[in-house]
């Protein structure tokens, strides 16, 4: 697919349902004109304990696009992070600096300022230590009100109810102090169960407040996922009450119920799990909130491929100390392969990724391989220090590299004295007797006894840590004869460790290949994030990101983001189906997997903010609506005040468009079946519509919301924008399927090569993203004795008896898909599946350094 196809995909993405996205990114112009409020509450507004926090940090730039001042976010104090996070002061707005000083009059220490993140958004920090004191006050109203009681030893939910009541009188003296000057429109949006409080009692009181609840992902779900429970076959048959009350959170899960059933638009991250919130809140999300991230702060444009191998270096440097001694491989025949996150044993899937790799060392072994994988796992755990055993092999290699250095600096002086003198040297005039014996020094020097180590730190309780045992379990203790070497690093990465010395962002960018192989994981931003840093990436269909790419990216896997299937296989197959993957993966030639980080950094944009942020927006529209059905018509009169306004220039474009350019991708149609502009609008002969089709178009199965209303037209013009824009996109062009900008074959060897058999086959989804890519036939390989027969089988919904149909912000459909029986063929063109690769002369300038 080329770059123009994947840019028509980003702009099918925000421009839905006549909604214009960049349109109702003003600076917050239109919110300041209608008096339009948005308070973000969560517990990780500058206090970073989860996910969350990314999200929230994420996501402020195209939020303050949209409110401008009138965005605030809520949270609890923590005054680690405020001294590094947080300029503090006072607001310049009236309205905040009113209403904060009425808390403080109550007795509740407020402290304001901004986030110095990119943004610079207004803080409202509420600490918890001033109002504990009202603690058992407040219990009492919650439960008068909610009948929801707190137990005393809770001391995570004690903070959750003390910090909701503070939310919750902010809102109301807020809303209040707003009212005195003008009508207005305040929409608070709660994250998570731990800001629920708030919602409730801001629900139950009546406030004049659009109300948002997002769940991240199901308190009860992460519980039962943690033990040895089949989640997802039994979401039907769980009893609910019990499950929580066995685990002694029952009062946590009856806030999260509570808020989900009291907001007035209930969203959720992704699709596996609205799923889940149906069975466990028995509660459908009106609206599906993909998670983004600020792409352009990862951007490297045309630099990525070198940041990856100067990165890459560095990982060679720390694997040459590590494996002293043992160091007997090939680091140019060597691949990265990592997984990181929380140290959730089973749902972040390091079990199955350990179990994987020892089956990939298998088939290494089996078929006389001679490439070496290097597996890091990165998960956080408790340690007493440094392994002894790795910082000595980091000072055996800084040793070795200073003396081969001295010898070399002193060998060119020799060099040059000798042939200044017109003698040409000899071996023995250029290397002395006592270089030798320096470099055996450090040779004898560097021989161990023992196998390198698997883990760099010294865990605490070693005997009982899950993945250590795992490891044992497997027999992966990095023997000579091992093609698969793992290293456990149980600590967050830091630019500043003795031992592997880069950021989070530098290791992945080194990296060839980042497995997380999840079975529990709402969204995942681990797989977002190697995404976007051109890292091809293995996640699974039970996460919310390989539900996404499953959706909107036919034939993800040829733009390097694999989807294992734990769903609808057993664990068996679903392993056997990570290690092909990975086998097949390290078949690939250096051009391949040159070729395959182009195209999956080319997917970055689809995870942006500015294109996933239109759902935000939506679910924002559709809570006014609910509370204000009077909002819309305020959007029209701005509208028609805008477009009437004589200072405002108007631009005025051809009706013909204007002939496509041919990028060196292909000759691809830019048409994006966008409705003509208001210029365009007005010469045409538009003829009355029926308000009851207006009606029809916008109202799905929830109230009508205010769309596409920012348009600068009358309710008339409005309406044949929209038909213009539902005609043009039933007649959107199809794309064909041709990978103009890449290599027609690659070759592998001629024991790996094989016949590509292209099926061109065009599929037109309804709303939704197609990129319609060729899908190639069985590959013969030399290993087919690891192969096993495609799997043609077609998957189910999660439930036979239960659909759960999606509302129509993502998709209208059920989770289906197809997956194979036996797992993939192992050719290396078969990860790839590209059916027209042409050899391209820009992939030759950076082969030599990549790989």
């Amino acid at each position: 697919m080329s770059i123009s196809k994947i840019k028509h995909a980003a702009k099918s993405l925000k421009n839905f349902q006549g909604i214009r996205f960049e349109e109702c990114l003003d600076d917050g112009e239109a919110a300041e004109q209608l008096n339009k409020w948005l308070l973000e509450v969560s517990w990780e507004v500058a206090n970073k304990v989860g996910g969350i926090y990314t999200v929230i940090r994420s996501k402020v730039p195209v939020t303050k696009k949209e409110y401008g001042n009138n965005y605030i976010c809520l949270g609890p104090y923590n005054d680690s992070f405020v001294k590094t996070e947080v300029e503090i002061g006072e607001s310049k707005l009236d309205v905040i600096r009113d209403t904060v000083n009425e808390m403080k009059r109550l007795g509740i220490h407020v402290v304001t300022g901004n986030w110095l993140i990119e943004g610079f958004p207004q803080v409202v920090l509420f600490d918890i230590g001033s109002a504990i004191h009202r603690l058992d006050d407040w219990k009492g109203d919650f439960f008068r009100h909610a009948r929801i009681g707190i137990p005393y030893h809770d001391r995570e939910a004690n903070d959750a109810l003390v910090f909701g009541f503070c939310v919750f009188w902010f809102i109301g003296i807020f809303i209040d102090q707003v009212k005195r000057r003008q009508k207005c429109y305040v929409i608070a949006h709660f994250h998570e169960w731990l800001t629920g409080v708030g919602l409730i009692m801001t629900r139950l009181c009546g406030y004049d407040c659009a109300l948002i609840f997002t769940t991240h992902a199901t308190l009860l779900g992460r519980y039962l996922c943690a033990g040895s429970t089949d989640f997802y076959n039994n979401l039907p048959l769980f009893d609910l009450d019990k499950e929580a009350g066995n685990r002694r959170i029952y009062h946590r899960y009856c806030i999260e119920r509570a808020a989900a059933s009291c907001t007035h638009v209930f969203t959720t991250v992704s699709k596996i799990t609205g799923i889940e919130s149906e069975y466990l809140l028995k509660k459908k999300p009106d609206v599906l909130t993909p998670n983004g991230l600020n792409v352009q702060k990862f951007a490297a444009l045309h630099e990525f491929q070198n940041l990856h191998a100067k990165n890459k270096e560095k990982l060679h440097a720390f694997v040459r100390g590590h494996f002293y001694g043992h160091y007997d491989f090939d680091l140019d025949k060597t691949l990265y392969v990592f997984t990181a996150g929380r140290y959730e044993f089973t749902n972040k899937g390091a079990d199955m990724f350990i179990e994987s790799l020892a089956r990939l060392n298998h088939m290494l072994k089996s078929s006389g391989s001679d490439v070496t994988v290097v597996a890091f796992l990165i998960f956080p755990t408790a340690t007493n220090n440094f392994n002894v055993e790795s910082l000595r092999g980091q000072s055996i290699a800084k040793m070795f590299r200073d003396t081969v250095s001295n010898i070399q600096s002193d060998i060119g002086k020799r060099l040059y004295e000798i042939s200044l003198k017109g003698h040409l040297p000899t071996p023995a005039e250029i290397l002395l007797s006592s270089d030798l014996i320096e470099l055996k020094k450090c040779i004898y020097g560097s021989q161990r006894s023992t196998l390198p180590p698997i883990c760099t730190h010294n865990v605490c309780d070693d005997i009982h840590d899950p993945i250590l045992n795992a490891l044992r379990r497997c027999e992966l203790f990095n023997a000579r004869s091992d093609r698969v070497k793992v290293i456990f690093h149980p600590e967050f990465l830091r630019s500043t460790s003795p031992l592997l010395p880069l950021d989070y962002d530098e290791f992945v960018r080194g990296c060839h290949l980042g497995v997380f192989p999840s079975y529990y994981e709402p969204w995942g931003y681990t797989p977002a994030e190697c995404t976007v840093l051109g890292v091809p990436n293995i996640s699974t269909n039970l996460s919310g990101f390989g539900c996404f790419m499953e959706e909107h990216v036919h034939d993800a896997h040829t733009y390097g983001i694999y989807i294992v299937d734990r769903r609808y296989k057993s664990g068996d197959e679903s392993c056997q189906q990570l290690a092909q993957y990975m086998f097949d993966f390290s078949l690939l030639t250096r051009r391949q997997r040159i070729i395959l980080r182009n195209r999956t950094e080319r997917l970055s944009e689809l995870l942006d903010w500015n294109v996933l942020g239109i759902y935000y927006y939506r679910a924002r529209q559709i809570a006014l609506t609910r509370i204000h059905p009077e909002f819309e018509e305020e959007i029209i009169k701005l509208a028609n005040e805008t477009s009437s306004n004589p200072s405002t220039p108007v631009i005025s474009r051809s009706s013909t468009p204007a002939p496509h350019e041919h990028d060196d991708e292909g000759t691809d149609d830019e048409d994006e079946s966008h409705p003509p502009p208001p210029s365009q609008i007005s010469s045409q002969k538009v003829s009355p519509k029926q308000p009851s089709s207006i009606d029809q178009a916008f109202e799905p199965s929830f109230a009508r919301p205010a769309s596409a209303t920012h348009l600068p037209l009358d309710k008339q013009f409005r309406a044949a924008a929209v038909a213009a824009a539902n005609a043009a996109a039933t007649d959107e062009p199809t794309f064909t399927d041709a990978l103009d900008d890449e290599i027609r074959q690659i070759t592998i060897g001629k024991d790996n090569q094989s016949k590509l058999t292209s099926t061109s086959q065009t599929i037109k989804h309804d709303d939704k993203v197609d990129f319609s890519l060729d899908d190639l036939g069985d590959l013969d390989d030399s290993h087919d004795s690891q192969e096993q027969v495609p799997y043609e089988d077609n998957k189910t919904s999660i439930s036979t008896k239960h659909d759960f149909t999606i509302p129509d912000v993502l998709q209208q459909t059920t989770i289906t898909g197809n997956t194979t029986s036996g797992e993939s063929t192992s050719g290396a063109e078969n990860i790839l599946s590209s059916s027209n690769l042409k050899d391209q002369p820009n992939t030759k300038s950076t082969e030599k350094e990549q790989s």
